[in-house]
């Protein structure tokens, strides 16, 4: 049977992700075990906080490890702070060292606008993902952050918003994909998108 596992490592808003996957008839394993990681046909690494917390029990679980051993085996898709993490490293309280899946850096949102940015803006699609088949340019999601990633490689921004200035809004590098939004808090759109991810290892 394939399935997706959804990490478990403290931090990710789980419940919502696999309710998400459930609807789509996508099978899910919530897990904090990094043999069922390798036996998953794809990973979802959610989270919610900070990026120094996340990325310390990443570490504390062995889970980096078994996320980067799997990365280029299968697909992998970060949600929220789980893209931050998949960065060089992020300047959060403390500069802390990410996953460096894609090369670049996480720092606050240079902006005049309030943060943390909270709510629906639309997405600039670019580099023609197989994440977005189906959507239009234009299509709105569903953000709550105060930092993001900028990408050392344009070719790994799949999608960018406008907050003040344009924030990288989703990326991907050899199978890697990261969503700065929450596909699982964007209604039709979002389903599209995890509908789309699940596709990728069929």
């Amino acid at each position: 049977m394939k399935y997706t596992a959804i990490v478990d490592y403290g931090v990710g808003n789980l419940k919502s992700v696999a309710n998400a996957m459930a609807y789509l008839g996508q099978d899910t394993l919530v897990t904090g075990d990094a043999a069922e990681l390798e036996r998953a046909d794809a990973i979802i690494l959610p989270g919610v906080g900070a990026f120094p917390d996340a990325a310390d029990k990443l570490r504390q679980t062995g889970l980096d490890k078994a996320l980067l051993e799997q990365a280029g085996r299968k697909p992998i898709l970060g949600i929220c702070l789980g893209m931050q993490l998949l960065f060089d490293w992020g300047e959060e309280g403390r500069r802390c060292e990410g996953l460096g899946l894609v090369s670049g850096c996480v720092e606050r949102i240079q902006t005049d606008l309030k943060l943390p940015h909270i709510g629906w803006n639309s997405l600039t699609f670019q580099n023609n993902s197989p994440l977005f088949r189906g959507l239009d340019d234009g299509a709105y999601v569903y953000f709550v952050h105060s930092y993001c990633g900028h990408a050392q490689r344009e070719e790994d921004v799949i999608a960018s918003t406008e907050y003040g200035p344009s924030v990288v809004a989703a990326v991907s590098h050899n199978g890697v994909y990261g969503c700065q939004f929450h596909p699982e808090k964007s209604g039709e759109v979002g389903l599209q998108i995890l509908k789309n991810f699940g596709e990728l290892n069929q």
